[in-house]
């Protein structure tokens, strides 16, 4: 893989996690977000080649898992890979490459990605982001559909905002004001929460969650608009969209066959 290291910001710490705890109790994690912009031809099938059988073993060898890997269903072009990565602490992010040229087995079964030519890459271009989790939800929840190898859709949603007193605004709606639990009484169920440490379209939050299919997702975000606690929490003055969102984005993704959520 190529290097995941670089500068990160610290994290917003003190609020209480869902179940009551402080942050230092449940220390949100971290994760890696990383967008692999592919052509068609073999690069999507040697892309999948390696993090099946190189990255993701070895990622999780070095403490890292589930690895999430997702491909596109609507809202980028295509062909697109995602992979969502979970850094227990930010000093993880930099000892990543170093423990993966020390892994001989990555290193072997990782030759074929590792030694693409220009002439003939693996992918176009990746772009990465650095996530915060929120405090008030810390940890990443791998979806039930996961462990029942069901059919699960996932949407991937950013909220960017216009001034980062403005993105505080939305963090603390979700964090302390009550919409996480509003998401989860209306079926909406969230895999992470967090913020944009380091990427494009700052200051910004990004959030994924799951539905069995899109019907799913339709009538679960139809409870959602009409619920009456979410209707006032979302007429508050200083917490109106108008005021603390200038963009709110989506994309829909399935699992890869060897995705860990």
């Amino acid at each position: 893989m190529t290097s995941m290291a670089g500068g990160a910001l610290a994290a917003a710490a003190g609020a209480r996690d869902a179940t009551g705890q402080t942050a230092a109790a449940a220390a949100p994690e971290h994760y890696v977000w990383r967008q692999y912009i592919l052509r068609n031809g073999t690069g999507p099938r040697r892309l999948a080649d390696h993090l099946q059988n190189a990255a993701i073993p070895a990622l999780n060898r070095i403490g890292h898992a589930p690895v999430g890997a997702f491909e596109v269903v609507t809202g980028v072009p295509s062909p697109t890979l995602f992979l969502l990565v979970p850094l227990p602490t930010l000093a993880s992010l930099g000892e990543i490459e170093p423990k993966l040229r020390a892994d001989q087995d990555y290193v072997r079964a990782a030759a074929p990605y590792s030694d693409a030519t220009a002439a003939d890459p693996v992918y176009v271009r990746e772009e990465t982001s650095l996530l915060t989790a929120f405090p008030a939800f810390p940890k990443l929840v791998v979806p039930a559909q996961t462990a029942a190898k069901s059919p699960r859709l996932f949407e991937l949603r950013t909220y960017e905002s216009p001034t980062a007193k403005a993105h505080l605004a939305k963090v603390r709606m979700f964090s302390e004001m009550g919409e996480i639990e509003i998401f989860k009484r209306v079926g909406l169920t969230p895999v992470f929460f967090s913020r944009t440490l380091v990427g494009p379209r700052m200051p910004s939050l990004v959030y994924m969650l799951v539905y069995d299919d899109m019907a799913a997702r339709e009538k679960n975000w139809a409870a959602f608009r009409n619920d009456p606690e979410w209707k006032k929490l979302s007429a508050t003055p200083g917490f109106t969209d108008p005021e603390i969102v200038s963009n709110i984005t989506s994309i829909y993704l399935r699992p890869a066959a060897y995705s860990q959520i």
